[in-house]
């Protein structure tokens, strides 16, 4: 769940003072998922980018650390805070243990959230490294993949550290961030955020 009342008192932006956003590479449109494109287009972010008066800093952890194109990876038994905890581990889909390379990768995304100050991310909900809301339970492509609610690990350790996070599928918290950046914007009343999402909500209510 979103801290929606944080980005209700985000202070109002302007050119000269821009909103300082982390996103995830790929929402944006560079081509550095694990198959060496962006994954598709995601309107909610690029719409960001479109405003005078917001500073993007995109960047891809799992690039950084595992390059491109790369395996697709999984959490096994937990989330990102149990990865960072060392109590449960990233593994690829052919079985090769990643922990070491996503935690590294967490620390250096942490580095660049730092290093511009920013006072948002918005990244890539499922990623086992950006995910913010639902995530995979171990092997994405088995018969029967397993969700979760829960963070990646570079979400993880973000929030560790102090900074909010939101997906790209968070449209309730989204339009928040437009009006922000708009006055004129009219946010949609109807806009939910991933966790009230259908398919969210009758997935985890067994």
């Amino acid at each position: 769940m979103t801290d929606k009342e944080y980005l209700r008192n985000l202070r109002i932006p302007t050119p000269e003072n821009p909103l300082r956003v982390l996103t995830s590479a790929c929402l944006i449109g560079t081509q550095c998922g694990a198959n060496g494109t962006s994954y598709g287009e995601y309107p909610s972010v690029v719409k960001l980018t479109h405003y005078k008066n917001i500073l993007i800093t995109p960047f891809c952890p799992e690039h950084f650390s595992f390059g491109t194109p790369r395996e697709m990876c999984d959490i096994y038994g937990g989330d990102g805070f149990d990865v960072l905890n060392g109590k449960v581990k990233v593994i690829t889909e052919s079985g090769i243990d990643w922990t070491d390379g996503m935690i590294k990768a967490s620390e250096k995304m942490l580095e660049v959230a730092r290093n511009a100050n920013i006072e948002l991310a918005v990244m890539m909900d499922v990623s086992a490294a950006c995910g913010s809301q639902v995530i995979y339970n171990g092997n994405r492509f088995a018969p029967t993949p397993v969700h979760q609610i829960g963070m990646g690990v570079c979400a993880a350790q973000l929030t560790l550290n102090g900074f909010k996070v939101i997906s790209q599928r968070d449209f309730e918290s989204l339009e928040i961030l437009y009006s922000k950046l708009d006055a004129n914007h009219l946010i949609n009343p109807d806009a939910k955020d991933h966790d009230q999402n259908e398919w969210v909500l009758n997935y985890f209510k067994k």
